[in-house]
């Protein structure tokens, strides 16, 4: 899919989101969750990261999860508990995948030259693509992770490549979270906190926009150069 139609794709999910927010009561059931989630102590936050993996196994939007995180725990707690319930949703996830599909595209590949040479060049430098691909936003994370799964790419450098690919995302999300928090917190912070707060914001959007431009390029550097035989 190309650049516009993938903005389109992330228009047309952003309208879905902004629908269902509209017309279920996902604020209330958010509420009701949050705070049950923190009334459970140090314990609520192995519940979530439960509910975070199994989210992600199920194709959920991960991605709302992510900012409550943020807002519940803070950035680093939130960050942390993310970070690691993402990784382990996300190599189990290529685990099944890898278990049920990959036998299937093997036979594709020894049938078919073209798609072998492809398979093996992934199976070469798949962390590497992995890698870009996590950098960029407009890749569905839930739904890659299957799809790695039945490439040629091999599991722990897929897991580390996931890992640090999905943390520039991951920072904003957790930041948005952490920053709606602490505004309803406190309504009486100074006007230095807010600036600081808002730039620590804006710094953290120009990087993660940055940092998804450089893997986009790199991404197309790769796909112009193409399997080499």
């Amino acid at each position: 899919m190309k650049t516009p139609g993938r903005w389109m794709a992330l228009a047309l999910g952003a309208v879905a989101v902004f629908l269902a927010g509209r017309l279920l009561p996902l604020g209330s059931w958010l509420t009701v969750f949050q705070a049950w989630v923190k009334g459970l102590g140090p314990a609520g936050m192995l519940v979530y990261g439960v509910l975070y993996v199994a989210v992600t196994l199920a194709l959920g939007p991960a991605f709302l999860l992510t900012l409550g995180a943020g807002f519940l725990y803070g950035l680093w707690p939130g960050l942390a508990l993310v970070w690691i319930s993402a990784t382990t949703g996300a190599a189990l996830a290529f685990l099944i995948a890898r278990s049920f599909g990959r036998p299937h595209v093997e036979k594709l590949a020894r049938r078919s030259q073209t798609f072998g040479a492809i398979d093996r060049a992934v199976g070469a430098k798949g962390w590497r693509i992995v890698l870009l691909l996590r950098l960029n936003p407009l890749v569905p994370f839930v739904v890659s992770n299957y799809l790695y799964g039945l490439t040629a790419v091999t599991f722990w450098p897929y897991v580390l490549a996931t890992a640090t690919g999905m943390l520039p995302l991951t920072v904003l999300y957790s930041y948005l979270g952490a920053a709606g928090g602490a505004a309803l917190a406190d309504r009486r912070r100074s006007l230095w906190e807010w600036a600081a707060l808002a730039l620590g914001l804006i710094v953290t959007i120009v990087a993660t926009v940055s940092i998804s431009r450089i893997a986009r390029r790199e991404l197309e550097k790769a796909r112009l150069a193409g399997p080499r035989p």
